[in-house]
């Protein structure tokens, strides 16, 4: 696997850590060489302030030519220990550049040309100024071991020679190994502090980062899991795309939840239209039928045995025609605007089955005298749904009726106790011939479907441990209707 493609809960980590020690080694790289250019710097600057410190008192002393005197000058800085760490030697050269004093007389031998000490002074003599009796001259040859520095003895105008101070290139090397070391180790000690805050953060952010991921994942899968908010309670993009995906997530379901309803609209719909047109062809041959036997029970002179047999017959179709015309239903009736009395007439013909069973009934209607929907199609609704609600109750159950009016629409709730519908059942609720009690025969919820639909309204059943809903909404020409008969349009 590449490192690209690693998951970001790695690589963020990684990048984080890659650059904070990249900036932690050019911060440390630009430290080297700053300390290693100003410990040049203050070495030098410690060898001028020396050099012309001693050359001012050497020229009095030289012009007298007072020997013991000089060694005494040049030896006096090296009886401390601190400048003795700093300058390694002192050496007086006179006007012939050969030594005239010594911090070190054995090294440097009295009268000793400057040649004569080594390679790295016969360098020193070749290139150190002797002309100018101003400038102060730094040697540092990239082989020696050595800097010297040339500082002219002279006054008003008259040089008597040059003091030299020399310095070891391992006592910077020492130092500067010193503050490299303090250097690293602070380094690390940032290093163990900033790579595991790194490490987490990274984490951090994209534990919700994998989250969404994954739940993105599974939208093509059908699995719209929601996603905790509290795993990353702020407002910076991550929370906005917390955010976003929620919102994604309800449209989703509310776009399942549409499709659903559509399908089963377009089912439901599907089935009516075939129903229709199967009651349409029976109904032709059934009514000759029954025609038929009409006339030769009052016409015929049949046996015991025949109108025994014809009777049969007739009931046997007329259960036909009647089972036929509940699929023919026709909201585009002439009935009377529905009243309030219709649901006392409701009541009262429901109250019996409701006595069989001991179900207590509340009965909440609440809506105006007269209303601008046909009563008969309502009525019917009605004493289907609460005798269905009445069975599904069963014995000593509880059964509630809520009837009223909101805005532009009559709103009929119908709740009850016993066994809930199950998920498969609620999926096929209102299909024909799909029973859903031991003596029902699967038409009466179709029956209230038919008639709410083609009234423009909806019906909607809910269903919990605890009770069953059916809820119908249907639309009111005008909230308040003459009591006075009226016929809705064919």
């Amino acid at each position: 696997m590449r490192l690209f493609d690693l998951s970001l809960r790695f690589k963020m980590p990684l990048w984080g850590g890659g650059l904070i020690l990249a900036t932690a080694l050019a911060l440390s790289a630009s430290f080297v060489l700053q300390t290693w250019d100003t410990l040049h710097q203050e070495i030098q600057k410690n060898a001028q302030d020396l050099g012309r410190s001693i050359a001012h008192s050497l020229f009095p002393v030289m012009l007298h030519d007072d020997v013991w005197q000089a060694y005494e000058l040049v030896s006096r800085p090296f009886a401390t220990p601190q400048n003795t760490a700093l300058a390694e030697s002192l050496m007086v050269l006179d006007s012939t550049a050969k030594v005239y004093v010594s911090s070190r007389p054995e090294e440097h031998p009295v009268l000793s040309p400057l040649a004569s000490l080594g390679e790295e002074f016969q360098e020193l003599e070749r290139v150190f100024p002797r002309a100018s009796d101003a400038d102060v001259f730094v040697l540092e040859a990239p082989g020696a071991d050595h800097i010297y520095v040339t500082v002219p003895i002279v006054s008003d105008g008259v040089r008597l020679g040059t003091l030299i101070v020399t310095y070891n290139k391992s006592l910077i090397s020492e130092r500067f190994t010193h503050l490299l070391e303090n250097a690293l180790w602070t380094t690390l000690a940032v290093l163990a502090v900033l790579l595991p805050v790194t490490a987490y953060w990274g984490r951090r952010m994209m534990q919700p980062m994998r989250l969404i991921t994954q739940r993105i994942s599974g939208i093509g899968r059908g699995d719209l899991e929601a996603l905790d908010a509290r795993l990353y309670p702020y407002g910076d993009e991550v929370g906005q795309l917390f955010l976003a995906y929620e919102g994604m997530r309800s449209k989703l379901l509310e776009k399942a939840e549409l499709e659903k309803q559509m399908l089963t609209t377009d089912r439901l719909a599907a089935l009516g239209r075939l129903t229709a047109s199967i009651a349409h062809e029976i109904n032709n041959p059934l009514g000759g039928m029954l025609n038929s036997i009409s006339t030769l029970k009052k016409h015929g002179s049949p046996d015991a045995v025949t109108q025994k047999t014809v009777s049969l017959l007739e009931r046997g179709l007329t259960q036909i025609r009647e089972t036929v015309a509940a699929l023919l239903v026709e909201a585009k009736v002439k009935s009377r605007p529905l009243a309030r009395s219709d649901l006392d007439d409701v009541r009262v013909l429901v109250s019996h089955a409701a006595k069989k069973l001991a179900t207590q009934i509340t009965w909440q209607p609440e809506i105006p005298e007269s209303l601008a929907l046909p009563s008969t199609l309502v009525r019917q609704v009605l004493i289907n749904l609460l005798l269905n609600a009445i069975a599904a109750a069963g014995q000593g159950g509880q059964v509630d009726l809520r009837a009223e009016v909101n805005g532009q629409h009559l709103l009929l709730t119908i709740e009850n106790t016993g066994k809930p519908l199950s998920s498969e059942q609620l999926a096929h609720l209102f299909e024909p011939f799909t029973p859903f009690s031991e003596n029902g025969n699967g038409l009466g919820l179709w029956i209230c479907y038919q008639i709410v639909t083609q009234l423009g309204g909806t019906i909607r059943a809910e269903s919990t441990p605890a009770q069953s809903r059916f809820t119908v909404t249907l639309p009111i020409d005008s909230p308040h209707a003459d009591n006075a008969p009226k016929n809705l349009p064919d």
